[in-house]
C-alpha cells in the first residue's frame, strides 16, 4: 500500500523539485489540493493529519503556523524544508551524512539543512569532529548561489532586470543560517558569512578559506582531504575529491543535481588551504535532501528519486 506524502508549499520553488522527484514512484501517493484547498486553513489542516508524511516548503512562519494544524496525538511525520526549526528542540537535522541513516529513519520531525549550512557543515563539521580544525576559530565562508535560493521574488526580479551580474547581501551579519552553522559543526564562534547571488538559475559553491599557518592545531590539507576521504567514504551523494582542479565552475544550464562535491585545495607550503563544496541549491541544498530523508523514514531505497 502506497504511503502519503502532503506537499504544503507544493507550488513553490522547492515544492516543485521535490514533486519532480515523487513523480512516477509507486510507494508513495502525493495529496494534492486545488487553489482554492490550499488557502482553506481546514483542508490544510485534514492533509497534514491525513499524510503519513508532510512536506514544509513554506516561509518560517508559515511552517511553524503548520505545525499548530497537526493533532498532538497525531501519526503524522514531518520534513520541514524552511529555517524554523533546524536547531529546535525535538527536531533530528537532516543530514544523513552527518548525523547518521539510522538517526533520520525512526525521526518523527526532521528539519531540513539549509543551502549555504549543507556546503559549510559537509566540509568543517568532520574535520572539527576530527580534531584536525579548531572549533574556535572564527571561520569565514565566501559563497555564492543560484537566483532560485531566493524563491519566486528573487526569481522574478533576475528574470525583469537582465542587468544584474553579481548580488551581495547579507552585509549586516545577521544571517539565519549563522546559529545553525555554528551549533551544527560544534563552533565558539558563527562564522563570518558573505554570500551572493549571480545570474545562474540553480548552483552553488561555498569556500572555506583556512589559514593554516595561523591557526591553532590545524592539520595540512592532505590530512584534512584524507579525513574527508574516510567520512563519506560510504556516502553515495557525497564525493571528496582527490584532484585539485586549476577552476571550479557554475554553468547557466546545469541540469539538476542532487550530488555534494567537496575538494580541498592546499598551498605548497601548506599554510594555507580552501575548502570548497559545488552543489545544486535546489537539489542537496533544499529538495534532494527532503527526498533523501523521505526515503529513510519510509524505508524506500536510500537513492530513489535522486539525481546523480
Amino acid at each position: 500500500m502506497a504511503q502519503t506524502v502532503f506537499i504544503d508549499g507544493a507550488e513553490g520553488t522547492t515544492g516543485l523539485e521535490i514533486v519532480d522527484r515523487l513523480e512516477g514512484r509507486e510507494e508513495f501517493e502525493l495529496i494534492r489540493l486545488s487553489d482554492a484547498e490550499r488557502k482553506d486553513a481546514e483542508c490544510r489542516r485534514s492533509a497534514l493529519n491525513y499524510a503519513d508524511f508532510a512536506i514544509l516548503c513554506l516561509p518560517d512562519d508559515a511552517a511553524r503556523e503548520a505545525m499548530e494544524l497537526l493533532d498532538e496525538d497525531g501519526t503524522t511525520r514531518v520534513i520541514d524544508a524552511s529555517s524554523a526549526h533546524r536547531t529546535a528542540s525535538g527536531w533530528i537535522y537532516g543530514f544523513p551524512e552527518l548525523v547518521g541513516t539510522q538517526v533520520i529513519e525512526g525521526a518523527k520531525r526532521v528539519a531540513n539543512p539549509g543551502c549555504y549550512p549543507t556546503g559549510f557543515l559537509a566540509l568543517v563539521a568532520p574535520l572539527v569532529r576530527a580534531k584536525l580544525l579548531p572549533r574556535d576559530w572564527p571561520f569565514s565562508i565566501n559563497a555564492v548561489s543560484g537566483y532560485s535560493g531566493g524563491g519566486k521574488s528573487l526569481i522574478s526580479r533576475f528574470d525583469e532586470e537582465g542587468n544584474i551580474a553579481f548580488r551581495s547581501y547579507g552585509t549586516t551579519l545577521g544571517h539565519k543560517h549563522l546559529e545553525e552553522m555554528k551549533a551544527k559543526a560544534g563552533l565558539k564562534y558563527a562564522p563570518v558569512f558573505a554570500p551572493s547571488v549571480v545570474p545562474a538559475y540553480r548552483g552553488m559553491l561555498v569556500d572555506i578559506p583556512l589559514p593554516i599557518a595561523a591557526m591553532r592545531s590545524a592539520s595540512s590539507p592532505e590530512k584534512l582531504r584524507a579525513e574527508l576521504l574516510d567520512f563519506y567514504a560510504d556516502a553515495p551523494v557525497v564525493t571528496v575529491h582527490e584532484d585539485a582542479p586549476d577552476e571550479l565552475l557554475l554553468r547557466t544550464d546545469a541540469p539538476a543535481s542532487d550530488r555534494l562535491d567537496l575538494y580541498v585545495f592546499g598551498s605548497e607550503d601548506e599554510g594555507s588551504a580552501r575548502l570548497i563544496a559545488v552543489f545544486d541549491n535546489l537539489g542537496k541544498g533544499a529538495a534532494g535532501a527532503a527526498v533523501q530523508s523521505l526515503n529513510l523514514m519510509s524505508g524506500s531505497d536510500p537513492l530513489a528519486g535522486l539525481q546523480l
